[in-house]
This record gives structure tokens, sequence and C-alpha cells, in this order.
């Protein structure tokens, strides 16, 4: 996420010598990266990206800490006027024992960790000064009135969003915070009716009623307006898991869900609401009308780690001294208290869903103290041994990839999970494939079995942008084995739009190139492919090797294909164990070949022709599938005696037997 910080603004918390350009430069070297700046009257504005685990920095303030830590690093002065975090607490407040109006409030620690409010009477709902409204309009934001605008001051001065309701509006006085059912609905602020569903967080008041889409936005029916006197004033964090889910489901991107779904830090709660309080008292002229409630069961402790000196000047490479190290730290908010060569690090509670062990506290310093800082040497070259299986993965891989390459294929890279709707087209069952428990998306929710779906999506996806096509991948396919893990299994599919035989020659000379030599092609019974155009391809064992065919017309159809596909999919675990990578040299017969053309009817396979000529015959050496005519195999065989020449009486005697015997 991106926010928009005003410079005049930033002032107010951060004490410096460092104009809005130097500002721009520093913080993007070693913090967060400022995109650009823009001059806008006598402020300047910069637009800042957050990143998603440094929530804490997504205000005027976290900007100041950060700028705080960074600044004095390139010599510029800098350092916090003042603290909110420490100076508005609840002692600083004198609290009302006003019980005029009460609330009943009912709430789950799991959904909502920290839940803080008030009821404020007699409130006038104006403009609001200009000072705000100045600030306001710098990051891009309109000023409306008071309530609204101290809404906004607060979230963008500190990073906490906060609400009020018209406590009039509410039921009782009962404010109940619970998870939504499925079929519930409720109409929010903009005037958009929203389907509730499971998981939701929602507040109801007295009558059933709900009130507030939790984390997301306010229900139109407990809204201020101009005629409001009696508000609730809230400040709370809420599970951002439960925030996520309800915003990307309902496609509400609210700035409030942008910053609960990220995990907001409990103990920020009360300087906001305290900040809010004196805000909205001084500038509506309210006064507190009811007691404080501060629901907060499990309060937020601070995490200690230690870390040596000789462990941060290991990992960052350069010897930082530990005045600086205690000077960086400190000013990102951190305790440190150093013993010899030991530093105890007290990590501050926003940061504790981003600092978990030392090699965090590491990462800040070295940042902070940059890395532009850090030598250029070249570490040494230390070849680190791969295991044998892994090496020979790869090795087989890029044999298999650069042939493919230059057999004039296209490599495919695509996701691991596929779509319901995908495996059901092509006549799989759901129920055997692993389905993800938290898909993105339905186009990827189950992971494949085969890759002959993705690849006849993807064939199909670039059937318009050239005639020809010839792909490949290697990818893992994962299956189901009643473990906690499945099987997974490295498989190889090559896909053509040109020509059956095409493919199995591709697929011939692949086997060539890694000496897995005497390849037969038998009869396929495969579903995917039809039945007259299939093969299942296997090595002179019987151990199967993987599968090749048309693809059958019900799924061309199905996917709108203009032309006949045919596709190969091939165990890559047998390419790899029985693969070569040494060329068995067979030397030349000294003995004369002789060569004899015959036509053979073409009632039987090809495989099966060859199996029994080779059995018929001693004299047999080889065989060429010429072509196919009129029904007919056109098939060359070649006679060699091993030990004499022979004659060509002898070729044909052996040819008429092995006709007799097929």
């Amino acid at each position: 996420m991106n926010i928009l910080v005003s410079y005049n603004w930033l002032c107010d918390y951060l004490d410096t010598d460092a104009n809005a350009t130097e500002l721009q430069k520093y913080l993007s070297l070693c913090g967060p990266s400022v995109e650009t700046i823009e001059k806008r009257g006598d402020d300047t504005v910069l637009d800042i990206e957050i990143t998603s685990n440094r929530i804490d920095t997504a205000s005027m303030f976290g900007i100041a800490q950060e700028a705080q830590a960074i600044l004095p690093q390139f010599g510029k002065k800098a350092h916090l006027k003042q603290n909110p975090l420490k100076t508005y607490t609840f002692d600083s407040i004198e609290l009302s024992n006003d019980s005029e109006y009460n609330l009943s409030i009912e709430t789950d620690e799991k959904l909502n960790p920290r839940f803080t409010a008030i009821v404020i009477k007699d409130v006038d709902i104006k403009d609001s000064p200009e000072y705000i409204k100045k600030r306001l309009n710098a990051c891009g934001i309109k000023a409306i009135n008071t309530v609204v605008d101290i809404s906004n001051y607060l979230m963008l001065a500190l990073g906490q969003p906060v609400h009020m309701f018209d406590y009039d509006k509410i039921g009782g006085g009962v404010m109940k915070l619970r998870e939504a059912q499925k079929g519930e609905k409720m109409t929010t602020l903009d005037e958009k009716e929203i389907d509730l569903d499971d998981g939701d967080i929602v507040i109801e008041d007295g009558s059933g009623t709900i009130i507030d889409l939790c984390g997301i936005m306010g229900g139109l029916n407990s809204s201020i307006t101009h005629e409001t006197k009696t508000i609730v004033f809230f400040v709370q964090t809420y599970d951002k898991r439960h925030i996520r889910k309800t915003s990307m489901r309902t496609g509400q991107r609210t700035v409030a869900a942008t910053y609960f779904e990220k995990g907001l830090d409990p103990e920020r709660v009360e300087p906001t609401f305290v900040w809010g309080l004196s805000l909205l008292t001084e500038l509506t002229g309210g006064t507190m009308a009811s007691k404080l409630y501060d629901i907060y069961p499990s309060p937020m402790s601070e995490k200690k780690l230690t870390v040596s000196q000789k462990t941060i000047d290991n990992h960052i490479g350069v010897s930082i001294e530990p005045k600086q190290i205690e000077n960086i730290l400190t000013a990102l908010g951190f305790g440190v208290k150093k013993d010899g060569e030991q530093y105890t690090i007290t990590v501050p509670t926003f940061r504790l869903d981003d600092i978990e062990i030392k090699e965090d506290i590491v990462e800040e310093i070295a940042r902070v103290y940059g890395y532009f800082n850090l030598p250029n040497n070249i570490p040494p070259m230390v070849y680190i041994p791969q295991p044998k299986e892994i090496e020979l993965q790869f090795t087989i891989q890029r044999q298999i990839k650069l042939l493919l390459k230059h057999a004039g294929l296209n490599e495919l890279m695509s996701y691991s999970m596929i779509s319901r709707e995908l495996i059901e087209l092509f006549d799989m069952k759901p129920r055997d494939h692993l389905k993800l428990s938290n898909s993105i998306s339905t186009e990827i929710e189950y992971l494949r079995s085969s890759l002959v779906p993705s690849l006849a999506m993807t064939m199909k996806n670039n059937e318009g942008f050239c005639d020809e096509l010839k792909m490949f991948e290697i990818a893992k396919v994962y299956e189901k084995n009643g473990k906690d893990l499945p099987d997974e299994m490295f498989r190889l599919s090559i896909g053509t739009n040109t020509d059956f035989f095409d493919l199995k020659g591709i697929v011939e000379l692949m086997c060539k190139d890694l000496h897995i030599n005497e390849v037969s092609f038998e009869k396929g019974d495969h579903a995917f492919f039809t039945q007259q155009m299939q093969a299942r391809v296997t090595d002179t064992q019987g151990e199967y090797i993987g599968m090749v065919g048309m693809l059958h017309p019900r799924y061309t159809q199905a996917l709108e294909f203009k032309k006949p596909v045919y596709i190969a999919e091939l165990d890559f675990e047998y390419l790899k164990t029985h693969a070569s990578s040494v060329t068995t040299y067979i030397p030349p017969s000294q003995y004369a070949t002789i060569k004899l053309d015959v036509n053979i009817p073409h009632d039987k396979p090809y495989a099966e022709v060859v199996a029994t000529a080779k059995k018929t015959s001693e004299l047999l050496v080889d065989m060429e599938l010429l072509g196919l005519y009129d029904n007919k195999l056109n098939v060359r065989m070649y006679f060699n005696g091993k030990t004499r020449n022979i004659t060509e009486q002898e070729a044909k005697k052996d040819l008429e037997t092995i006709l007799n015997r097929i």
C-alpha cells in the first residue's frame, strides 16, 4: 500500500534539517521507498510505499520514527519533538464519572483483541479547523465535518482507524460483536447492500440489527448526521485474517480494511483513543457522558531477544560501533541493554509480528547503516556438492530441454493447480485431486494429476497466434496417498497440432538422444486419446514409459480447437534413471548389408510387425518404415551376416519366412 505524507505535518513530530528531497533520497535508501514528491502550495507531499510487514510505518508518526533513525546516518539532524504514543495515555486525562449513558458491550477476544469506547454528548458537528482541512487535503482526503475529519486525521497521524456511531440509533445502547451468519444482510455507509457470510465480523445492537461490518465500513443505519448530538466513539483492533477474507470477498477495499488486514498493535488503541477524545471534546464542544469501556483481556507484552556483537559483525560483514548500534535501535523504538559483547533487545509491541529472531535485529541494523556502505567483496567460489539424485535430475532436464528446443518446440511453464471445471472437462474426478484450502481463485484450486489438461489449455490459448504449435513442459504432478503429503512425480508433456507421426518422431528422437534404445509403441487404451490413433510407449522389457496419441475429439471440440491436437505424456522418472550420457560405440559390420523393400498389409500395429520380424530372422538387423499407402506399410528391411557375406537369395528367403509369419 502507499500513503501520502505531508512534509509540514511530518515536521510536527520530527525536528530535522533535511528537506523533502533529501528525505526522499535517504528514506528510500534505508527504509520505506518514497516513490514521488509533489509541491502543493507551501507544502510538499511524499508518496511512500509501505510494505505489508511494516504497517506501523503507515502514518505520519511512523515515518517520523523511521526518519529519526535513518537521517543521522547521512549527517542530518533528526529527533522526535513529541511521541504521541507516550503523551496520550489514560493517565493523562480526567475521565468522567457521568453515567447518564451506558453501553452494554459484548465481544470475542479471538475476533477483537481490544475494544475501547465512550459516549460523548452535546456534540456540535461543524466544519473542521483550517489546519485539519489543509492536512487532510494534502494527503488526498476531502474534509467533511469535525467528526469525520477527526477519524481520518487520527488514522493518518497514528495509523489506527477509529469509528463513531450515532448513539440514539443504537438499540438499547447494546453493541454485540460476533461472527455473521451466511444469509444475513446489511447496508453500509456507501448505501451498498452486503450479503454477509460466515466469518464476517459484525456488531449488532439491542434490537438484533447489524450496525457495523467491522474493520470494513459502518452501517448506514447507525451513521452520524448533522443532527447527531450524542455519539459513541470507539477504537478497536480485529483479527486480520477475518478482515482480509471479508474485504476480498465483498470487494470493499476500504482504507480501514487495508490497515486492519495487516494486523494492528492493540497497544496503539490507547493513545489513539485519548487523542481522539481530546480532539472531539475540543472541536465539537462535546463532553464525556459515560464511563470508559476498555475491553482488553490479553494485553500484549514486549519480547526480548539477545544478539552478540560477533553475530552482528559476521552477518553484516563489517564491524559497527556499539554506540551506533544502540542509537539505531533506540531511534526505531527498541529497548537496548548492553552487557559486555551481548545486547538484550526489547522488541516494542508494534514490531512483534515483524521481529521474531535475532537475525531480524541484525537486518534492522544493516538496512539503517546502509547496504550501500557494505564493501563490494566477491565471496569465495566454494563448490557445494548437491545430492547425486538432484544433479542427475537437472542434467537430464537440461539435455531434454535443449534437444526439444532444437527440434523447434517451445517450453511452457504453467501453474501446478488447475480448476475443477478443467478436471471435469477431461472426465476426471475432483475427489481424486488434492484441493487447496486457501485458493485465491477457482482457476487454481486443485493440484493436477496430469500435465495433459494444462498443456491442452495452453495450446488453445496460443492457437490464434500461429498455425503450427509445438510445446513441451517438464513439471510435477500430484497424487493422493492417504498421508499428510502427496506423492510428487515429474512428467514430460509434449504437444503439437501438426501430425501424429511428427509427435512420435519427436519422442523417438529424444529417446535416442538419451540412449534409451529399442522403444516400442504398442496399442494403447487411454481415455484422453482416440482409440484409432494412440500408443503406449514401452521399452524392450515392457516397462511403461508414457503415452502418445491424438486428443479425443470430445476434448478438442469442448475447447474449440481448429485442428486436431496430438499429445504425449512421458514418465520423467523413467527417462532420468534409464538415460545414459555415454554413447556405446558399435563398429560397422565388415560384411555387406542387403536392403529389401516390401509392402505389408496394415492390419496389425507396426510394433507387432517389427517384433515378429526380428524374432523370425537372425539375419534381420534393422527395419525402417518408409510410408503408408493404400492401407499398406512400405517397409525397408536390412539383412546382414555377422560372420560372413550373405547372398540376396538368403535374404529373400528370410523375408518370405517373415511375411508368412506376419
